[in-house]
């Protein structure tokens, strides 16, 4: 059936190989939400370097995972999910940092005779780091051809929170002997002293997934917030994961990632392998790992709910 409306999901990107990586790492660091040096020329000169410094090192992470980023297969199967069962809209996916890129489906929306837009950046907690990032990389290529509804963030949503409940308890069978640990993207420290809502909001999400436990019966050992991938000298959001797994030592762990929607070489190289690799090295007896909502029908039904 045509329709003139659509769902923009947009997301950062992953490399599917390492040129892609490269670019990625180079959009990423030229990006001034996230190297926030307010001179151009001098950004891109600082992004160089660290691009040509990280850049084999980050590659032998993507080859422990198959070479690829999970986030554009995964992402593709969402776009195609939502495409079958969200009736009146036709589904899109937009990345910042590698294809496909913003002026690429801008084009091809126009051609498919869209006018009304939903933008669902897939980042349930707001942050000037992603959300604004991915919007203003939007609007800029944009300029004014669509009716827009922007979606800020959805961390709040009953849904989607269910959503990560069930998985959580779907991968342990007592949950009395487990340590659960929710791990965010870290930010710098500035960031957030500078306004930026992500760490207020990503506490104020697990208050509302305690709850949910709660109300189901469910008692962990405890229930914690850590923060992973921390890079360069400056001060970032704390309690690091790293530190907080020194907290169990001979006990389980079960680790849900919560500021991602897809899996991703942070989910699946970060999580899955280096960190595990820390926890067995501190003495922890089960380290597990959930996956994220990824195209989950959990999830179709909760982006249902958040375009109501």
């Amino acid at each position: 059936m045509q329709t003139n409306r659509a769902i923009v999901l947009l997301n950062m990107g992953g490399a599917r190989n390492k040129n892609e990586l490269k670019m990625f790492l180079t959009n990423m660091f030229n990006d001034e939400n996230i190297l926030t040096i307010k001179n151009s020329l001098i950004r891109k000169i600082v992004a160089s370097v660290i691009v040509n410094k990280r850049l084999d090192s980050a590659w032998e992470n993507y080859e422990k995972i198959g070479n690829s980023s999970p986030i554009n297969p995964l992402t593709e199967k969402l776009v195609e999910k939502c495409n079958e069962q969200i009736k009146d809209f036709k589904t899109y996916q937009i990345m910042r940092y590698t294809p496909p890129f913003a002026n690429e489906v801008i084009q091809k929306m126009k051609k498919d005779g869209i006018e009304e837009i939903i933008l669902l950046p897939l980042y349930p907690q707001y942050s000037t780091t992603t959300t604004k990032s991915s919007l203003e990389d939007f609007l800029k290529y944009e300029k004014n051809s669509f009716k827009i509804k922007v979606i800020y963030d959805f961390y709040k949503n009953d849904s989607f929170n269910n959503s990560i409940v069930n998985e959580i308890l779907r991968n342990i069978d007592d949950e009395t002997n487990y340590n659960l640990i929710f791990s965010a993207h870290g930010l710098p420290q500035k960031i957030v002293d500078n306004g930026d809502p992500y760490q207020r909001q990503m506490i104020e999400q697990i208050e509302l997934l305690k709850q949910k436990l709660e109300e189901k019966g469910k008692v962990f050992k405890s229930i914690n917030l850590a923060y992973q991938s921390k890079v360069g000298p400056l001060k970032w959001l704390e309690p690091s994961l790293e530190e907080m797994l020194k907290n169990f030592k001979d006990e389980n762990v079960i680790i849900y990632p919560l500021s991602f929607i897809v899996d991703n070489s942070e989910t699946d190289f970060e999580l899955d392998i280096e960190y595990r690799h820390i926890a067995q090295n501190l003495g922890i007896k089960d380290y597990k790992v959930c996956r994220c909502v990824n195209d989950s029908d959990e999830f179709i039904e909760t982006i249902k709910d958040i375009i109501k």
